[in-house]
């Protein structure tokens, strides 16, 4: 399905990511974010990478 705009709807753009060290209550922070920046269109994403030890925010556009 197309925008007016010429993106394709319910595809995700990946804006920015970051590696930092492992923060627990990171998953809230993310959470808070999706909520409060839902409607500028935005999503974050964090993942855990166990053999580094870092975590990966991720920042894209929807």
């Amino acid at each position: 399905m197309k925008q007016s705009d010429g993106k394709q709807e319910g595809k995700l753009e990946l804006i920015a990511t970051k590696s930092f060290t492992p923060y627990q209550d990171m998953y809230k922070v993310v959470d808070f974010l999706n909520k409060s920046l839902k409607h500028k269109r935005l999503m974050f994403g964090l993942t855990k990478d166990a053999e580094k030890g870092t975590m990966n925010i991720s920042i894209y556009e929807i």
